[in-house]
Formats: structure tokens, sequence, C-alpha cells
């Protein structure tokens, strides 16, 4: 298979291919669902389009937990089906889909009472790894064990003694979310879809009741496109309901947003052999491990402000940090703080009140002849969610089409990936850089590494360290642009690479070097260098200005101090 690359002709080209003559299916929304559902769609071999107001993954797909997991708290909830099916695809994803990008993560549940604790919360867990193994795709994982006060202790310094009186050990999986989206939108491209981001759709064409295709803003190039379609597919997530009021139709279901807080705090804040899991008032507490950091989160509150800009605010960040310090021996204060990250929940909107209790199933309809909309879910069903929207859009078909085959298409850079792994070694000796680098590349492109290490032979400074990053090599920016579709200098820093939440200065240190460094890529003269730069700055201080307001509207109105940017 020809591993498809999105630079900028690639994204031209799409575009006007797209308008060229009518397609399949059309999805709009480059998140997880809308990128999993154009690659279902050209993997049954139909024509299939894919289009992304802004970057692939900027909206929630790139501001999760980074947890592929099966739910174990819906258990809790006795919703076996949820939890049975995600499992499956957890597994799905650590063997065959992407092991390249989905790795194993061990999770400490502490136990505060003597006695029944350890017997309630251990037949959840032996049910959770019961329902793993025999999804027949859960057998790569150890399964989980009992400790005591002293050996969680062991394994979990950080703790305090009080804190727990024994503990639960299981495991789980995690992705860096963002990657992962623009790893399946490479694939999607690789097996004949046309893709563009950057490009909204800010109207609908209709003949009579039936939806015909969409008029699609190109939000770089300028110019509006028609996109004619079989049938379209709404996949735009918390945006579900402005998409569909394009139409003029509200839709047969509302979808509701619940804001989720992260921050990031170095790994030597926490010491720990393991993640935590803590149970709170609301719902649970995560710390992940991530890389030289640990993941801290999340909150569920409601949100109906900027679903573009989702804001954290400082009661928020005080929230995170009271709660883990009920357990951290030595507490984290805001100075140790490096980045934070806020995300919006699709939630189908139910009876409840409360967001933590709204559906995290999915939903499909076809609303009108010619469209079809997904929504809800959760990132680790994302195959399933997308399965089902084709599936949908099929019945509008004047064809024969075949059934889903995602369960068996690898993504890009899987292929060759352990082969690959196993000679880390050698291709260190190679090229000349660490075996750690070697893995790190390894665990981020799989066996697409081999065109990142070209890019080092043609230009050997590109085998150096970012200046103020030092986890990434300065390759790995320019490959963002040639290959994976980045157009900004905030693509590279936030979604590319994790470098604005990985940083203590949120990557400003590293903005003049990254934009000098991707320029050439994109085209860029001097001005819109120094525009990239100023701009991705005042969007840095934007946010830290809303993480000292008190609230969520304070906090929305100083984070749209920065407005997003338009190129010259």
């Amino acid at each position: 298979m020809k591993t498809a690359i999105l630079g900028p002709a690639q994204r031209a080209e799409a575009l006007a291919r797209m308008a060229e003559r009518e397609l399949d299916i059309l999805v709009a929304g480059g998140g997880v669902v809308g990128a999993g559902t154009a690659l279902d769609a050209a993997t049954r071999g139909l024509s299939t389009g894919l289009v992304e107001a802004r970057d692939w993954a900027s909206g929630t797909s790139s501001r999760s937990s980074k947890l592929i997991h099966g739910g174990l708290r819906y258990l809790e909830m006795l919703d076996f089906a949820l939890v049975r099916e995600a499992l499956k695809e957890r597994g799905l994803l650590l063997e065959r889909l992407a092991p390249h990008l989905v790795k194993p993560v061990p999770f400490l549940y502490p136990l505060q009472h003597k006695g029944w604790e350890r017997w309630y919360a251990g037949s959840g867990v032996a049910l959770y790894d019961a329902m793993s193994v025999s999804s027949g795709h859960g057998r790569g994982l150890p399964v989980h064990r009992h400790l005591s006060q002293k050996r969680a202790l062991r394994v979990a310094p950080c703790l305090k003694r009080d804190a727990l009186v024994g503990a639960l050990q299981y495991y789980d999986a995690q992705m860096d979310d963002a990657r992962y989206v623009a790893t399946m939108v490479r694939t999607a491209a690789a097996y004949g879809a046309q893709v563009a981001n950057r490009a909204r759709v800010v109207g609908f064409l209709r003949e009579g009741e039936r939806v015909v295709g969409v008029r699609v803003e190109d939000v770089e190039g300028g110019g509006d496109y028609e996109i004619r379609a079989q049938q379209i597919v709404n996949a735009t997530g918390v945006w579900t309901d402005d998409t569909q009021a394009l139409i003029g139709e509200r839709g047969q279901f509302h979808v509701r947003a619940s804001k989720g807080i992260h921050l990031v705090v170095p790994k030597d804040r926490i010491h720990s052999t393991t993640g935590l899991i803590l149970r709170t008032e609301k719902s649970v507490l995560f710390v992940i491990p991530w890389g030289r950091h640990w993941i801290v989160g999340t909150t569920d509150t409601d949100w109906d402000l900027d679903k573009a800009h989702p804001a954290a605010s400082s009661a928020d960040i005080d929230y995170l940090l009271e709660h883990v310090n009920e357990v951290l021996a030595t507490p984290l204060t805001r100075d140790d703080v490096e980045g934070v990250y806020a995300g919006l929940r699709p939630l189908l909107a139910g009876e409840s009140d409360a967001t933590s209790k709204l559906s995290r199933e999915h939903t499909v309809a076809h609303p009108l002849p010619g469209l079809v909309v997904v929504a809800g879910g959760k990132y680790t069903t994302y195959r399933v969610m997308a399965k089902d929207a084709v599936d949908e859009a099929v019945h509008g078909l004047d064809q024969r089409v075949a059934d889903c085959v995602t369960e068996d298409v690898p993504l890009v850079g899987a292929e060759g990936y352990k082969a690959l792994w196993n000679a880390r070694a050698r291709i260190a000796a190679r090229t000349g850089l660490h075996v750690a680098r070697i893995e790190h590349l390894l665990n981020r492109y799989g066996s697409l590494t081999e065109e990142l290490l070209e890019l080092v032979v043609a230009d050997p400074s590109l085998g150096e360290p970012l200046a103020h990053a030092d986890d990434y090599l300065r390759a790995e920016a320019v490959y963002a642009c040639t290959h994976e579709g980045a157009r900004h200098l905030d693509d590279v820093l936030t979604r590319r690479t994790r470098i604005s939440i990985e940083t203590f200065d949120r990557g400003t240190g590293s903005a003049r070097e990254v934009a000098e460094l991707i320029a050439p890529a994109l085209g860029w003269d001097d001005d819109q260098v120094e525009k990239e730069i100023a701009h991705y700055r005042k969007r840095v201080e934007a946010e830290r200005e809303s993480q000292r307001q008190p609230d969520d509207l304070t906090a929305d109105a100083a984070r749209l101090g920065a407005p997003d940017i338009v190129p010259l």
C-alpha cells in the first residue's frame, strides 16, 4: 500500500478533486469519529471525502485523557454491553490495528476500607479482565493483582500511608489522541479518500427534501467549493447541533458538551511506577504516565460557552489539585503545573442534569434523505461508531456495498513496526541517533519512521533535538507539515507534538525555531513567520490568563482574547 502524504499540494489537489465529481460519501468533521468514518467508507471501495474546519483532531479528539479503555466505572453502572464493546476495541487496537500508537499502562486503585471494598472492587476488576479475555483480543495485557498496603507503597511511594489500606493494580491502554487521528486520516487517504483540513462546511446543498452536497469554504486559500455526494455524514461532535442548524434541522437528538480539564506535571513530581485511579464525589480522577510527565484529570462540568476553545478556570485547576493532593504525600502546587488543557465531551442529552450521568453510548440517525448524523460515544469505540454511520449511509446508495473491514485494516505505520522495534539498536547505529531517539520515533510513527529518517539523511541538522523541547527532533516539526497536514505553528506545537503542554513555557521558547523550520515547507515569507509566532504567543497568554480567572464565564472571555489565525 502506498503511504499517503498530506502536504500543502495534496490538500489543494484533494479539494479540487472533491469538487470535480459526485462522491459516494462526504464526511464533515476531522476528529476521531469523522476520520474513522472516512477510513471505513474508503476501505469498502466507496469514493470518499473528508473535510475539517480547523486542524485534524483540533476539537475533542486532541484533548482527551489519552486512554484507550473499557470504562471500568461503567461496570458499576451495569452497562456491560458498552464495557464489552470497548474492551474488544481496546484489544484490537493494541494487538492488530495500531500497536505502534496504543500501549499498555498500569493503574493502581487504592483501597480505603478493609474487607468489603477489596471484595467489591476486586470483583469488578476481575470481571473487567474476564470480559477482556472473552472478547478474544485481551490476552496481551497482564491481569489484575491484589496488593497489600506495603506492596502498594512500594510501587507508588508517592501515596500517603493513611490514604490506603491496600490496593488493586490493573491494566488499560493509552495513546496520543491527536497523533492517532492524524495517522488515521493518512490511512484513509492511502485507501483513496480525498481529505482536506481547514475546509469549513458553511452550508448544505438541497434538491427538494434531499441533501445532495455541501458548500465548503477554503479557510487557507480562500474561495468556496461545492462538493456533491450521495450521502453526507455529520460527524462534528460537540458541533453537531450547529452543523444541523445550517440546514434548518435541529435533528433527532441533542448533543450536550461536558468540559473536562487536565493538568500536566513533570515525572519527578509524583514518585510512582504506576498510574493511579482515584474515586471522587462526582466521578473518577486519573494520574496517567505520559513520557517524562504525568497527566492529572479530569473534571466533568456542563459547558455552553465557546466550543472551539474551552477554557480551564482557576476553580477547575484547584479542584484537581485538591483531590489529587488528598492522597499524595508531597502535594502538588500551581508551580508544578507545566501544562493545562480543556476538552469537551459530546454527550447525548438525557433526563439527567448531571453531565457525568449522560450517555456515553452513540447514536446514528438519518434525519433527511442524503444526511446521516453520528454523535455521542467515546474515543475507544470510534471504529464501531464509524461502522454504524457508514452502514446507515449505505442504505441511501444505489449500489451494492461491501461490509465493514476496518477490524482487519491496520493504520499506516503498524505494518513492520514490531520488526523495526526489534532492530532499533541496528537502526540507531546506522543513523547515528541514540537508541532512545529511535524508540521515541517508532512509538510515534511506527514503520513510517523511515520516512522521517530520510529527512535527516538529506539534512543532518534535522537529526538534532529542538533547543527548548529536546524530546523532539527538528525533523519532526518539518515532517508534520510535509507529511501530516499541519498548516500552522499551533498545529505543530499543540497536536503533531505536545510541546504546548509538556514545557513550562507552553512552547513559546520553541516557537521561533519551529516556525523557521516549517516556513519553507508551507511557503511562508518572513511576515508570515512573525505572524505565526505572535499569534501563538498571544494564544498561550490568553490561556494563562483564563486559568487565573475564578469561573467559566470570565475564563472563556479571557481565552477569546486570542482569535484564530488567518493566513496573510
